[in-house]
C-alpha cells in the first residue's frame, strides 16, 4: 500500500507542482529512509511518537540537526498531500522541530588564492575545459548542480549574462565577467572539434568523448589543480561559490543583491556571509586598532 502513496506523491510533484528531477531525487529519499525504519506499517498509521522516535534514530545515527530539519520537510510535504489525497486523518509531522546543530561558516578562500586556483595557462582540452569551469564557478557563484546542467543557448555572449535554472527549476540571470567570457569562448572553440559530436548535444561542458561532464568529474578536476597549483584547503565546487558570495558582500555591502545572484529563495540563508565578513573586520580591527592590540606587559 505505501509504494502507492509514494507513486501518488511523486507523480504530484514532478506533474502537478513541476519539481526539478533533483528535488524530486531527494524527497523520495528521505521518504524512503522513513519507511526503511518502520518496513511493516502503512502510513496511515504512522504518529507523533513513530516520527520522534524517528528523528532521535537518525539524529543518533549521526545525521546533523540541518539534514534532519530538511528530511521533516520532505515528510511534512508528503504527510500533507496524503491528508488531502487519501484522507489520512492527521500530518503526524506538524509541529516537529529537528534538534539544532551547530552552525558551521561557509569555507572561503582569499582572493589570492582564487586568482591562483583559477589562472590556468594549460591550452590542452582538459585545461582550457578546467579553466572555464572554474571562472564561471567563481564569476557567476553558481552551484555545482548548476553549472553541470548549463547549455550553449543559457548564456549570452553579447551581454555577458547566463539564464540559470537553480532550485525548484526557478530560473535567474546572472552576470558573467570578462575573464570568464574569454575563457567559455576558447572552450568552445576547442568543443566544437569534438569528434561525433551530436548536434542537439548544448550542454556546454563535455569529457573528450563528447560525454556531459557529471559531478564526481567536476569534483575530482578541481581537486587536481588544486594539488597542482600547490593550495593546501579541500577544494571543492561549492567552496568557489561561498568565495564569490564573501568576496561579493566585502565589496558591496548589498546583502539583497547577493541574495540574487545566489538565488537563494530566503536572506537568511545568504546572511550567513555577513558572519564571515565580521570575521574578516574583527581581524583587520584586532591588527590595526590601538587600543584593540594586547599589552603583554599588562596584568
Amino acid at each position: 500500500m505505501n509504494n502507492k502513496y509514494i507513486t501518488s506523491y511523486i507523480e504530484y510533484i514532478k506533474f502537478e507542482k513541476r519539481l526539478s528531477n533533483l528535488t524530486i531525487k531527494n524527497y523520495l529519499r528521505d521518504i524512503k529512509l522513513l519507511e526503511k525504519q518502520w518496513p511493516d506499517k502503512d502510513f496511515k498509521f504512522y504518529n507523533v511518537e513513530i516520527i520522534r522516535r524517528s528523528i532521535s534514530k537518525l539524529h543518533l545515527s549521526g545525521i546533523n540537526g540541518k539534514s534532519l530539519s530538511r528530511m521533516l520537510s520532505s515528510w511534512r510535504g508528503f504527510f500533507n498531500f496524503l491528508t488531502h489525497r487519501f484522507s489520512f486523518s492527521q500530518n503526524p509531522v506538524l509541529g516537529i522541530k529537528a534538534p539544532k546543530s551547530k552552525k558551521n561558516l561557509p569555507q572561503t578562500l582569499t582572493l589570492e588564492k582564487i586568482i591562483k586556483l583559477i589562472n590556468i595557462t594549460d591550452n590542452s582540452f582538459l585545461g582550457c575545459r578546467d579553466h572555464a569551469v572554474m571562472e564561471l564557478f567563481y564569476s557567476s557563484g553558481l552551484r555545482l548542480s548548476e553549472l553541470v546542467g548549463i547549455k550553449i543557448e543559457d548564456i549570452s555572449m553579447s551581454d555577458q549574462t547566463a539564464i540559470i535554472t537553480g532550485k525548484g527549476n526557478k530560473s535567474r540571470v546572472v552576470p558573467i565577467g570578462s575573464y570568464a567570457i574569454k575563457a567559455i569562448n576558447e572552450w568552445l572553440n576547442i568543443r566544437s572539434k569534438i569528434k561525433n559530436l551530436a548536434k542537439d548535444n548544448t550542454v556546454i561542458f563535455l569529457s573528450e568523448k563528447g560525454k556531459p561532464l557529471g559531478v564526481r568529474a567536476i569534483q575530482y578536476r578541481l581537486k587536481y589543480w588544486a594539488i597542482k597549483k600547490g593550495i593546501p584547503e579541500n577544494i571543492h565546487p561549492h567552496l568557489l561559490r561561498h568565495s564569490f558570495a564573501s568576496h561579493i558582500l566585502q565589496s558591496s555591502q548589498d546583502l539583497r543583491a547577493v541574495q540574487e545572484l545566489l538565488g537563494h529563495a530566503n536572506i537568511s540563508t545568504t546572511q550567513i556571509y555577513t558572519h564571515l565578513d565580521y570575521q574578516h573586520l574583527s581581524k583587520v580591527y584586532d591588527t590595526a586598532h590601538p587600543r584593540a592590540k594586547k599589552n603583554n606587559n599588562e596584568n
